[in-house]
């Protein structure tokens, strides 16, 4: 498709990609950027054997709306950001590195648009990190995201975020992990008491853990 995201840069960092063991797909949240959470996040996983992807969005945002808008409401902004986050793990495929070996990591609007796309293109992936994110709309309907083709197989997820978030409702944090866990991810939730809208150390470490795992063979 075409929409306002699709004439965004992708910013690579870390190994190259025709020479990575592993590829992390690192979608940003609204007012930032693809720089911005490479340098945040990408630093904390920089290890040898990993590359690095981050689509940017139009003017920094991927949808005007609160995520938990009616969807249409976040139109065209929501399906390009989605087609952004398939680019970036497409890139990865092409230069040879497998879904199983891609991990799909967003904060904010770019914890729901990572969270979105893996519950609408099920398969097995390296792993979902949602950080103060959920599933995108006005309600979540299990049953819309069951009746794709596929399963997750296993896929490595986490979700973490704070019980005050002022963005990200708690409840709508456990529909996610309810919809990723009955399509098959092995999911972890971790809601942190006052943290408020932002990034622990201990959602670091898991991130860590997971790239670690994948370097070392732990994706079967």
């Amino acid at each position: 498709m075409t929409g306002p995201h699709q004439d965004q840069p992708l910013v690579t960092a870390g190994t190259d990609l025709d020479d990575a063991e592993v590829a992390v797909a690192l979608t940003h949240g609204r007012g930032a950027s693809a720089e911005s959470i490479v340098q945040q996040l990408g630093r904390e996983i920089d290890r040898d054997g990993v590359a690095l992807l981050a689509p940017q969005a139009a003017r920094s945002t991927w949808y005007p709306n609160s995520f938990l808008a009616p969807v249409e409401r976040n139109e065209p902004g929501r399906s390009s950001g989605l087609q952004a986050v398939e680019n970036a793990v497409e890139t990865a495929i092409d230069a040879g590195v497998p879904h199983e070996r891609v991990l799909l990591v967003g904060f904010s609007q770019g914890g729901c648009l990572s969270s979105e796309f893996v519950a609408r293109t099920p398969r097995r992936y390296g792993g979902l990190a949602v950080l103060s994110g959920g599933l995108i709309g006005e309600t979540v309907d299990p049953d819309d995201y069951l009746a794709v083709e596929g399963d997750l197989d296993g896929t490595p997820v986490f979700l973490g975020c704070s019980d005050a978030d002022p963005h990200i409702p708690e409840e709508r944090v456990h529909a996610t992990a309810e919809v990723l866990d009955d399509l098959g991810g092995d999911v972890t939730t971790r809601i942190y008491e006052g943290m408020g809208h932002g990034v622990n150390a201990d959602e670091l470490d898991h991130l860590d853990e997971m790239v670690a795992d994948l370097l070392d063979g732990d994706h079967t």
